[in-house]
């Protein structure tokens, strides 16, 4: 059985896992990734499309300047990507973001069941230990990371919001004036994934840097010990 110490430490890091897992799942289940404000010129009037979209789902309201709104309308963002033949790299983009956040999700799970494992026994296997939990926590870093990184260049390089509106909003725009961008709850939800990890690595690191320090001390060489102690 693993020593009260190890169990704590290790329950502690577990709980950061399943944090850390449950938020990529929330990151994937919700549509507030950001919400973009899009100006076209229209023949007779300006129009502003405002949509809020996620990786899956979105929604949009159109604004005329001439005071017509029209309703709110859901849209689904692999439709409106696929009905675009110039949006290959920004489906391909959300395609990759996707991918990321399943492998983090899969590396959470894999890092809660090695946290849970050593607190609850103490595994033969070397993997099985901390160099298991650095591995997964240290890889699901590193893609939600990428996924941060790739998602506001999808939206600004890729212009992301623009091949929504045709399909998913409306199919009688003009020229494109201008966009602002901002990102909602779902895309920050990965800062506090990355903390979460960071957490993790950190409460076993310090378990692992001690458990370390202890065993050199007990095997230091015998002419350190004192000279009072070495009798013949």
């Amino acid at each position: 059985m693993p020593s009260r110490k190890k169990s704590s430490m290790f329950a502690c890091s577990f709980c950061a896992c399943v944090g850390s897992l449950a938020l990529v799942c929330v990151a994937l289940a919700t549509p507030r990734w950001a919400s973009s404000e899009l100006r076209f010129a229209r023949a007779a009037s300006n129009l502003t499309i405002s949509l809020s979209y996620g990786l899956f789902r979105g929604t949009c309201e159109q604004f005329v300047d001439v005071g017509l709104q029209v309703p709110e309308k859901t849209f689904q963002v692999s439709d409106a990507l696929s009905s675009s033949s110039s949006s290959s790299s920004s489906r391909s983009l959300n395609v990759a973001i996707v991918a990321l956040l399943v492998l983090a999700l899969l590396s959470s799970l894999l890092s809660a069941a090695f946290t849970c494992t050593n607190a609850v026994s103490n595994p033969y296997q070397t993997f099985l230990g901390p160099l298991g939990v650095y591995t997964w926590n240290s890889l699901c870093g590193v893609l939600i990371l990428l996924a941060m990184i790739l998602f506001p260049v999808n939206v600004e390089g890729n212009r992301l919001a623009v091949e929504l509106v045709p399909e998913g909003c409306s199919t009688h725009v003009e020229t494109h004036l201008g966009s602002k961008h901002s990102y909602g709850y779902s895309y920050w939800i990965m800062l506090l994934i990355l903390f979460l990890n960071i957490a993790s690595l950190t409460i076993i690191y310090f378990y692992d840097h001690a458990t370390y320090s202890k065993k050199k001390e007990q095997e230091r060489p015998i002419e350190n010990a004192p000279k009072d102690v070495i009798l013949f």
